[in-house]
C-alpha cells in the first residue's frame, strides 16, 4: 500500500539572494555546505532588489535611506562577520550595481559551478570593496573557474537571459519578497541570513 503523503514533501531549499545585499553576503557563503550536510538541494534563485525597492516608492535600500538603521547594520556586519570567520570590508559604494554577475548567475543557477561563482562575487564585493559589475572582474572570476569566460558573458548578456532575470525577479515579488536574503520551504518564507538555520529545520523536519 502506498504512502500518497511522501509526495509534497519539499526535497530543497529555495534561495533568493541578490549580490548588492550585505546579509546575501553571509548566506551565500554558508548555504551551500549546511545544507550539504543535510543532503538538502539548494534552488539558487538570483534577483533585483531594486525593482521590489522601487515597488515601495524606495530609490535604494532602506540602509541607505535610514540613517541609523544604516549605523546599525555596518556595525552589525562586523559582528556577524567574525562570528561566521569571514573577512569584511564596508563597500564604498552601497548598494553596488550588480547585473552582469546576476545575469551569470541566471544562466548558472543548475550548473555545478554556481556556488563557487557567488561566493567569489560576494567576496570581491564585501571583503575585497571591488566593482563587481565590471566585465573584467567577471570574466577573471570566470577564469579562475576554468569556465570560458567570453562565451559565458557573451549569453550572460543577450535577451533570453536579460528577460529572465526580469521575469525572476517578477516572480519574487509575487511571491510576496521584500528583501534579501530569503528562503522558501515549499511555501513557508523565511527572511534573513539569521533564519537560514530555521528554514534548513522545516525542510528535515517535512521529510520525518
Amino acid at each position: 500500500m502506498s504512502n500518497s503523503t511522501t509526495t509534497a514533501v519539499p526535497s530543497a531549499i529555495d534561495f533568493w539572494f541578490e549580490f548588492g545585499s550585505n546579509y546575501s553576503y553571509l548566506s551565500v557563503m554558508r548555504i551551500e555546505e549546511a545544507a550539504a550536510s543535510f543532503n538538502i538541494p539548494v534552488r539558487w534563485r538570483p534577483f533585483l532588489l531594486g525593482p521590489i525597492f522601487r515597488s515601495f516608492g524606495w530609490e535604494t535600500s532602506p540602509f541607505v535611506l535610514q540613517k541609523a538603521k544604516g549605523e546599525y547594520v555596518w556595525k552589525d556586519m562586523v559582528r556577524q562577520c567574525q562570528k561566521a570567520g569571514l573577512p569584511w570590508t564596508q563597500p564604498t559604494t552601497f548598494p553596488r550595481t550588480a547585473l552582469l554577475p546576476l545575469r551569470v548567475a541566471i544562466l548558472a543557477a543548475e550548473q555545478d559551478w554556481m556556488g563557487a561563482y557567488c561566493r567569489r562575487i560576494m567576496s570581491l564585493n564585501f571583503a575585497e570593496n571591488r566593482d563587481i559589475d565590471a566585465p573584467e572582474v567577471v570574466a577573471k572570476v570566470l577564469d579562475q573557474l576554468g569556465l570560458p569566460a567570453q562565451q559565458i558573458l557573451e549569453e550572460a548578456r543577450s535577451d533570453v537571459i536579460k528577460l529572465k532575470l526580469r521575469e525572476q525577479t517578477e516572480i519574487a515579488g509575487a511571491k510576496g519578497i521584500f528583501g534579501a536574503p530569503m528562503f522558501f520551504v515549499g511555501d513557508e518564507m523565511f527572511w534573513g541570513n539569521d533564519r537560514l538555520d530555521d528554514a534548513l529545520a522545516l525542510c528535515l523536519s517535512k521529510r520525518l
